[in-house]
Parts: structure tokens; sequence; C-alpha cells
């Protein structure tokens, strides 16, 4: 019989089992992230749609399979707190020379809170803020290439774009560069008439998402640096340049928390959201990690900010303005861009879901291409707060509505599910207060919103404008996903006549309703616009509310067709000779 093992020798290798997880993890991601290229350069879009949802699922997958060699290693010591005190310290010398060891830190993490189902967090077997002072990576301009100006703009932006190094070629690659250098200096222009531009500097890995491709960096003037991205599609005739994005406002939306994660290679992840951050001051870290397809550690960065946000409760979590769901409890605290939504213990009627079928839809829209329409929603367990950061109506709708998710002790308050989101300004209450031009331009938005769900196979089942929101840029997203289902799943239909006038007055319908049915006539009662901007929203999408919109929709998404949602304006779009 083998002499039991030391705790050290245990706890090492532990370590050794987490820190190879992770590798693995890492270089499974890697690897599908790579395959964006080559979807990109065959037009390939379904390949792409697939990755993206094979990458969705690694972490997990990867994580299930090092849980179980720690159960076969440790046995009965799996749960032993003083033993994972000493693996923490193990596992955290073997990332010292790593350049992705933040999220080396939050995968550890991951395993710990598995096995211990932790509430709120533990510090002896979590990273509860990270080991290293200093960051992964002290060159973060290892990220990107610079391109000085030697003459010309055009013959460096031609550079650039010759340095994606696509196997398909460019329609025409010279006439692309002249087209953004014009834009190029017509922005410093702007800027000032003696403004002069000393280089480019741009991320060398590409940026891929959906069926679009992006060189992402800044202009460096005398006066400062300009965010730049140059969105890149590739139709049959071969790529092309279809917009230059030279403003923090467009590059922030590009990088939207209502878009998919970026495909893109990320060896140093530190250092590439260094750079990102010093073109996008204003967009918070989580998002940005998010944005890059490290979900997991966006929430560990987003539960940090929270914890430093909830330490001192100057203004306590209270009940989100807007009118009550039947379906969700929702809660923020001024101070935060955050809410906080909890699935009820019971779902009143007219609702006709359960707990279950909201979580998939959660999960449908988590692994869907969420267009620049669907907030991203980062789903949270076991959270705790000091009681203290709770008003008194909010702890009465959590014991009275969501009493199975919150325990409510006498100085703590427990959350066992949860989701977070960014919050923005319900679409109703912004209507309220909005200067005529502005409402205007967003009840357009509107509509826009509803055909770019339908466009990606998404039907948002309650089209009030309660359960739509207005982003600081403006934008109108969906964000309540209760009654959300793809569009296929819909039998769009028209209502038939009526018999005779009483049946038109009846309060149950003349004729068979199916569970899928819907009736597009019927949006216009539910919209609840005053005149002037149901006029507006009429002149703009008054075919809406026909059954043809929405069937052709159905064809196009069966016939195989991919539909791409631009994450521009129009006004950005380079002219065409």
């Amino acid at each position: 019989m083998h002499p039991p093992m030391s705790d050290t020798r245990l706890a090492n290798l532990a370590a050794a089992i987490i820190h190879d997880g992770f590798n693995s993890y890492r270089s499974r991601f890697a690897a599908v992230t790579c395959r964006a290229k080559r979807r990109f350069e065959s037009r390939d879009w379904q390949g792409m749609q697939a990755d993206t949802g094979e990458r969705l699922d690694l972490y997990k997958t990867v994580l299930g399979g090092v849980i179980e060699d720690l159960r076969r290693l440790l046995a009965d010591r799996l749960g032993e707190p003083s033993l994972w005190g000493v693996t923490k310290s193990a596992f955290s010398s073997r990332l010292t020379a790593s350049g992705d060891r933040e999220l080396g830190e939050t995968f550890f993490n991951s395993v710990t809170r598995r096995i211990f189902n932790t509430v709120g967090v533990d510090a002896a077997v979590e990273f509860v803020t990270t080991e290293f002072e200093n960051p992964p990576d002290p060159f973060p301009e290892s990220v990107y290439d610079v391109h000085r100006i030697a003459g010309p703009v055009a013959p460096m932006v031609q550079r650039v774009l010759a340095a994606a190094d696509f196997s398909c070629p460019f329609q025409d690659l010279a006439a692309d560069a002249e087209r953004v250098a014009e834009r190029i200096c017509a922005r410093l222009y702007e800027m000032g008439p003696a403004v002069r531009l000393l280089r480019l500097e741009v991320v060398r890995s590409v940026f891929y998402r959906e069926m679009g491709a992006y060189l992402v960096g800044r202009l460096v003037t005398d006066s400062g640096w300009v965010p730049m991205a140059l969105a890149l599609l590739n139709p049959p005739a071969g790529v092309t340049v279809d917009a230059l994005l030279l403003s923090e406002t467009a590059v922030s939306i590009l990088f939207s928390f209502t878009r998919s994660y970026f495909h893109v290679a990320v060896p140093q992840p530190h250092a590439m959201v260094d750079f990102l951050r010093s073109i996008l001051p204003f967009k918070p870290l989580a998002e940005l990690y998010i944005s890059l397809g490290f979900d997991k550690h966006g929430k560990t960065v987003l539960y940090r900010d929270l914890l430093a946000n909830t330490t001192v409760c100057g203004q306590p979590f209270r009940i989100s303005r807007g009118k009550r769901g039947l379906v969700m409890v929702v809660f923020d605290m001024p101070s935060y861009d955050v809410v906080f939504k909890l699935i009820r213990d019971r779902i009143a009627h007219p609702k006709e879901t359960t707990r279950r079928k909201v979580i998939a839809a959660y999960d449908f829209v988590f692994k869907h291409d969420r267009a620049g329409r669907l907030l991203d929603a980062q789903s949270f367990e076991h959270l705790q707060f000091d009681y203290a950061c709770f008003d008194g109506p909010l702890l009465a709708e959590l014991a009275g509505s969501a009493a199975r998710t919150v325990r409510i002790e006498v100085d703590r308050v427990v959350v066992g599910h949860v989701y977070l989101e960014r919050r923005v300004t319900p679409l109703d209450l912004y209507l309220q207060t909005a200067e005529p031009e502005a409402a205007r331009a967003v009840v357009v938005d509107y509509g826009n919103a509803i055909k770019d769900l339908a466009r990606i196979n998404v039907f948002p089942g309650d089209l009030l404008l309660k359960n739509f929101g207005v982003t600081r840029h403006g934008r109108v997203v969906f964000y309540d996903y209760d009654e959300l289902c793809p569009l296929l799943a819909c039998n769009f239909r028209r209502k038939p006549p009526s018999r005779r006038y009483e049946d038109e007055m009846a309060a149950e319908p003349w004729f068979t309703v199916g569970e899928a049915d819907v009736f597009p006539e019927e949006f216009r009662a539910y919209l609840g616009l005053p005149g002037p901007l149901e006029a507006e929203f009429m002149a703009h999408h008054a075919d809406l509310f026909d059954v043809d919109f929405w069937l052709r929709t159905q064809a196009r998404i069966r016939s195989g067709e991919r539909i791409h949602i631009f994450p521009y304006a129009d006004v950005l779009r380079l002219e065409r000779a």
C-alpha cells in the first residue's frame, strides 16, 4: 500500500489538473476562433454560426472534465478548504509567466465555485482580486502594428488592408484605399485645418463577427488620437471596405453589449483590452472582455465591480423604474449602470410561461446573433449582499414574489439566481420626456428593431413599448425575453372576416386560434403611441401590420439566406462609383 500523499503534493497535482484544463480550454477556444478567417474568406456564414455555438459551449465542457478528474484525485478530500488554499497558491505560481493569467484565475474560481457552491465570495479558495500587481503584459503595443505616414494617406491605408492577408481578393483594393483616405482627411480637417496625421496604429488580429470583418485601431495625430474601425464585407465579387468608423460613438456601437462576441485571436487578453480602452474609455472593462469572447472573465470583472459598488450602500437597491413585469422582478442601484432581473416564484395570468421556459429563452439569446437589438444578459448564482443595500419596498417585493430565489436574513440578502444587464431607459418612459425630433427618431428605430429581430429569426412575442429600451446612443433594444421565440416557430395569419357585427364585439374570437398563431394586424392596437408618433411609425413601418412582411422574412430564413445587420449607420458606409 502506498503511503498517503502530503497536502503539498496533493495540492500540486490538483493545481496541475486545473492548469492543464485551462490550457486545454484556451487552446480549443483559439482553434475555433481561428476558423473565422477561413469562414469569412469562403463566405461560410452557417459555419461561422456553428462555430459561435461551439465556442460558447467549450467552457462548460472543459470545466466538467476538470471537476471529474479532481473528484478522482481528491476523493473524500474534494471539499476540504485548507487543501484548496494550498492548491490556489500552487495554481497561481503556474500562471506567473502567462499572458492570460487573469483568465486563468477566473477558471480556477469556476472550479471552486462549482465544488463549494460558494455563496458570496471566499478569499480562501478563490481569487477575489487578482494576485498580480502588474498587468500580465507590460508591453501593450505588442498587439498592434504601427503604420507611419510617408507621403499620401491612401498608400498607407492600402498597406493596412493588405496586412489582413485574405486568401480571397479585394474587388478593388486601390479604390477602397482612396475612399478611406478621403474620409480620414475629411475627419482630420474637422478637427482643425492644421491637424496632421502622424501614423495609424492597427490591431494585428482581424475581428470577425457574423458576416463582417473589422480592422480596429486609431489615428494618431499631433493633437491626440481618433478611434478607427474599417468594416469589411466579402460579397461574391470580392472583399470590399463597406464602412469607415472614426468616432468613439461609432466604434463603441460596434463593440456594443447588444452584439454577439467577436472571433479574434487574442494571445494576450490584457494587452488587447488595454488598447481597446484607449479608444473606448467609457466602455466598461467587463464588456470589453465579454466582447472578445471571454464572457466568464467578463463576469468576474463585473462581479468585482459590483462588490466595489456595494461596499458602501449610499444608494440602496430599489425597484427599477417602469411598469412592473409579471414574470421578472427588476431592481437596480441608482449609481450603478446595471439592472438585476430574477424570475418570480409565481407567474401570473395572462402570462403562460414557466421558470424553465424563461431560462431557456435567456439561453437562446445568449447563443443567438443579437444583431444590436438584444441585451447581453449574464447569469449569476449565489450572490450575497448586505441587508442595508436594499430599500424597504424592494425587500417586500422580494419576500412576496421571489422567496424561492432570494433568502432574506438579519444582516444579509442571498440571491440564488439573477441576470445582470446594462441599464437602458424603457422606451415608454423615454418618449414621455424626449424632444419631438428625438422621439420621432426613436420611434422609427423601434420599428427597425422589430424588423432586425425578425431578420435574425427572432420574434419578441410582446411588442409593447415597455419591453423595449433606449441606449445612451439612442438605439432601441429589446430586453423582455419571456415570450421571445424563433420567428420560424410562429404561424402568421390574417384574421378571417367576421360573420356578423356581434362577432367583433364578443370577448372571444369567432375563429380558432392556435398556440403559435400570430395576427400582425393586431399589433397596432398594442403600440400605444400618441397620434403624431403613430403617424411617424406608420410612414416607415406600416408593413409590420401586414402578414406578407412576416411570411417573406420567414421564407428568406428558410431558404438559408443570411441577412447582414450592419453595426453602423448608413452614413458611415463608403459611396461606390
